[in-house]
């Protein structure tokens, strides 16, 4: 007998269908995982077993929990949810009230079922301690935070644990992490698993089943084994092969004499407080030194909230360094102090490519904001830059006209890129590029940043957790912890024989290979 039997599940918002009869049955103990691009109906499919489908949403199909029909009012639901199915949402940051301590969150979701008295004990198990339960989400690390969510999934101890993309936002080692500690609170509970991811990677180091959506219907369903190693479809060919790209058999043009050089760079942040109880800084950068050659590509790799990011921002001149200086051919800034003819040789491209744009603009415009810092070009010469730059990563003139809600995340992070490219910098610093792509688009992101760097003879310094990529595209790469390069060296040597202990365990993090 199947614990969740879904039959024929249909979503739709109006005359537009999202899920499209959907089957699937989940045996006790099992671990199940849905994978598919974004927009494929992942999501909705876990909301409807959840009864969490949005306002408007019209529901067709059954589904059956132990062979009884999912109740139809909302307070059966309810104790439902809480007692026999629990969820873990994708972006915890987000699913947690930013008002309330932790430990108050979770009494709240397990009110229904159980004592408060549960709450230290649910922290411990999933790695934290009860003083962590006094803090605010906002007090925690990501990590922690989708911890925390965990907990509150499986407080009343549910038969079937739901998980949507719990490890896209997370670093390697963090990610590790978290599915290990699922894949243990499962064996250990004899929990059902669905688990919802577009990492491929994800699901076949957690997954004993794999079905395969695309445009809101079911195309492939199997061992996971066998669906990675010998896919049927060609939607899961694609996915798979994307899984595996290979970025570097492209030409690339000669690497030149020093670009860039990061003198010393150190950024302390005051954490409040006055007089005698003022609280010592917090020191985000300490110290760092390196340097980049022209057509260099170079990558900066560390667990989050080591300082990548932070440093990136000094380099292009979005935050000021508290000591130390950057310099670009020679030309010395020291973050915010950035002189408009250094400015436009440094560009950024955001990791969100979504929250980077002003919805209120056409993309057009967003793209030519950076040529203010070309006063001397005419309105003929800047439109002439736009369609060079929208042309170069691959899309359409007319495109310029539409606003960034139009467009799908790959055609968000070209367009990124295209902004990025608008001034001709010599400097792009790409921060976690493909992190929120789903895998075939990530390829093709990829495959246009070695393009443009063999084509314009650009510089890179990227920021990644993604090792794999960093194997394909970097020529060297630094390894940061606590604001220090720790390890320095080229991929094929670095992550072969790595040197230090945080660059062994982000190694020992990665997952195994789908296939």
């Amino acid at each position: 007998m199947s614990l969740l039997e879904v039959s024929g599940l249909s979503v739709r918002f109006g005359q537009t269908e999202a899920v499209s009869d959907v089957s699937f049955s989940l045996q006790r103990g099992e671990r199940f995982g849905i994978i598919g691009e974004s927009g494929s109906g992942k999501t909705l499919t876990a909301l409807a077993v959840t009864g969490l489908l949005p306002e408007g949403a019209q529901m067709s199909g059954a589904i059956r929990l132990d062979e009884r029909p999912q109740p139809r009012l909302e307070h059966e639901m309810a104790r439902l949810r809480g007692k026999r199915i629990g969820m873990v949402f994708q972006e915890p940051m987000t699913a947690l009230n930013p008002l309330m301590r932790v430990k108050d969150q979770i009494a709240e979701s397990i009110r229904i079922n159980l004592s408060e008295a549960h709450v230290p004990q649910l922290l411990r198990e999933v790695g934290l301690e009860p003083e962590h339960g006094e803090r605010y989400p906002h007090q925690l690390s990501g990590g922690q935070r989708q911890r925390v969510i965990i907990a509150m999934a499986m407080a009343s101890e549910p038969d079937i644990l739901i998980a949507d993309e719990p490890t896209s936002a997370l670093d390697l080692i963090t990610q590790r992490k978290v599915l290990d500690l699922i894949a243990s609170i499962c064996d250990r509970r004899h929990m059902t698993l669905l688990f919802i991811s577009h990492d491929l990677k994800a699901v076949g180091a957690l997954c004993s089943r794999v079905a395969v959506m695309h445009r809101g219907r079911l195309v492939e369903t199997g061992k996971a084994a066998s669906v990675f190693a010998a896919p049927r479809q060609a939607y899961t060919q694609k996915l798979v092969a994307a899984s595996r790209f290979d970025i570097r058999p492209l030409s690339r043009p000669p690497i030149g004499t020093t670009l860039l050089e990061v003198d010393r760079i150190t950024r302390d942040y005051r954490q409040g407080g006055m007089g005698p109880w003022a609280r010592k800084p917090l020191r985000a950068v300490d110290g760092v030194s390196f340097s980049i050659n022209a057509a260099e590509c170079l990558a900066l790799v560390g667990p989050s909230g080591c300082g990548k990011t932070t440093l990136a921002r000094i380099v292009v001149g979005l935050d000021r360094a508290t000591a130390g200086e950057v310099r670009l051919e020679g030309q010395r800034h020291h973050g915010s102090d950035l002189p408009k003819a250094l400015r436009r040789d440094m560009s950024l491209v955001f990791q969100d490519p979504f929250g980077s744009f002003n919805p209120r603009m056409t993309i057009g415009n967003s793209i030519a904001e950076p040529l203010r810092l070309e006063p001397e070009l005419d309105a003929r010469a800047q439109r002439a830059r736009l369609e060079e730059a929208v042309e170069a990563v691959g899309l359409t003139v007319p495109m310029l006209e539409r606003y960034p809600h139009e467009f799908s995340g790959g055609q968000r992070q070209r367009l990124a890129i295209a902004r990025a490219l608008v001034t001709r910098p010599k400097l792009v610093v790409l921060d976690e590029p493909v992190s929120a792509l789903d895998v075939s688009v990530r390829g093709e992101v990829l495959a246009l940043l070695a393009r443009l760097q063999a084509d314009f003879g650009l510089t890179y310094l990227i920021i990644s957790h993604d090792l794999d990529m960093i194997r394909a595209m970097a020529d060297r790469v630094l390894v940061m912890e606590a604001g220090r390069i720790v390890e320095e060296g080229r991929p094929g040597e670095i992550f072969v024989h790595p040197q230090h202990r945080l660059t062994r365990e982000l190694v020992a993090a990665r997952l195994p290979e789908i296939g």
